[in-house]
């Protein structure tokens, strides 16, 4: 039975999606498509041997042999960790000097091959967890300041963070952007994405909610966001521009919180991103404390991406840096309009591509209208992203030849009934399960493993 989409009709040709984009430093994607950074938790997790921790595994590899026939232009990997204890999850790919080895450097080798096989760009994600680091993992984490992230995600609740010291920016945070940047360029990947977004560290600098600095890194935007500019300045004296190694930006167009970054706030630093040579800027929204993977108002829920009016009012900073706007985005029709209309350049993908590795390519070459339609609540960012770890983890058990070259070959159709009441149920386990580990004080590594197709008796 074919999956459900959001629509079914083509009402407008697809031809511009398929444009190229150009960068400023010479390079080219195919296309307007982006696969957006989504977190696998799938690598190694052994922070007692630094050489066999945050490795990419085999289902890593074998999840990007996927988008990488998906015909996409650009490929970003999930969020790879520049510190091997200030992580998003325990899972998270890492590229530290400790680890450093033919091992880590060969298989990050072969993940960019798998991400190009079809001429996509591939870029790593940079991050660093911060305050954002689950207290399993790293009961204090660095931060601009000593705000502590309240709540808990997974049922495990997050350190007291500690302030850096302006030797410590240099020297665990700066140091970190530019060993793995370095290491990115030398293993094959066409650049890099600093993640300056969702309350991760760079994003604890340039936020005021969480940046309550009196030196230079605080206070004033140019202060808050001079962490990021150094980061730039110092891959830049390593790779220069002439090399064609790209290094764009993902950064909040918004926080929806009080006192945090303002629409306005992003302009000022978009124009400063502009200005000082990014390739890219991605713009998106939120935080872990007010999440905004999902519309906030009617306005955006009828234009499809969540982010849109925000972007709208930034877009006109950029000459020169290429936008891509992520999140929200399911029918082909608001993509091209949002693209027509001048708010984007690029289409950033993400929770619709774990359930269609192909879905750029499919797209392009006029075969659908849409991107399959969850049954599932697609306003609780919870269980959809829980079950988009699920079929990340489903495309990672087999290679892209393994599956008679048919992408989708084993991921779970969320928009069947019958799958998703099965997948509640699953989750009802999963969630025990992350209760028992939190309650125990251990990490969570790995994903909830459910079987895509019913098993029969």
């Amino acid at each position: 039975m074919a999956a459900s989409r959001f629509c079914d009709n083509l009402t407008v040709s697809s031809k511009i999606l398929g444009e190229q984009l150009n960068f400023r430093n010479g390079k080219t994607a195919q296309n307007r498509f982006l696969k957006a950074a989504l977190t696998e938790r799938v690598s190694t997790y052994d922070p007692e041997n630094p050489k066999k921790h945050g490795l990419p595994t085999n289902f890593i590899l074998n999840l990007y042999d996927k988008w990488g026939h998906g015909k996409f232009g650009t490929i970003l990997t999930g969020n790879v960790l520049v510190d091997p204890t200030n992580l998003e999850s325990a899972g998270n790919a890492i590229i530290f000097k400790e680890g450093d080895g033919e091992e880590r450097r060969a298989l990050f080798t072969q993940w960019a091959k798998n991400m190009k096989q079809d001429g996509a760009l591939a870029v790593v994600q940079l991050s660093h967890g911060g305050r954002q680091t689950p207290i399993t993992v790293e009961p204090n984490p660095w931060s601009a300041s000593d705000v502590k992230l309240s709540g808990e995600r997974r049922f495990t609740a997050f350190g007291q963070p500690v302030p850096l010291s302006t030797e410590q920016i240099k020297t665990q945070i700066i140091d970190r952007f530019v060993y793995a940047a370095k290491f990115a360029y030398e293993t094959g990947f066409d650049g890099v994405e600093l993640h300056g977004a969702h309350g991760y560290l760079l994003a604890q600098f340039t936020s005021p909610t969480t940046n309550k600095r009196t030196d230079q890194y605080g206070g004033s935007i140019e202060n808050r966001q001079r962490i990021i500019l150094e980061i730039y300045d110092a891959i830049r004296a390593e790779i220069p521009e002439s090399t064609g190694f790209m290094v764009g930006i993902k950064t909040n167009s918004v926080e929806f919180q009080e006192q945090g970054t303002t629409v306005d706030d992003a302009k000022v630093m978009c124009q400063v991103y502009e200005d000082k040579g990014f390739d890219f800027v991605e713009l998106s929204g939120g935080t872990y404390e007010k999440l905004a993977f999902h519309h906030m108002r009617d306005s955006t829920r009828n234009r499809e991406a969540f982010f849109l009016e925000f972007a709208e009012k930034i877009r006109p900073v950029f000459k020169k840096t290429v936008v891509y706007l992520t999140g929200g985005f399911r029918t082909v029709k608001a993509m091209v309009e949002a693209i027509e209309n001048g708010a984007t350049q690029g289409i950033g993908l993400g929770r619709p591509i774990t359930a269609e590795p192909d879905l750029p390519k499919k797209i392009i070459e006029g075969l659908v209208a849409s991107s399959i339609k969850n049954a599932l609540d697609e306003n609780d960012f919870g269980i959809t992203n829980l079950a988009s770890n699920t079929q990340m983890q489903q495309m990672g058990r087999t290679t892209y030849q393994q599956t008679n070259q048919t992408p989708t070959y084993g991921i779970s159709d969320f928009s069947n009934e019958e799958t998703v009441n099965r997948y509640k149920e699953a989750l009802k386990d999963y969630t025990v399960f992350m209760k028992s580990m939190a309650s125990q004080n251990k990490p969570i590594h790995g994903v909830l493993v459910f079987e895509g197709i019913k098993q029969e008796a």
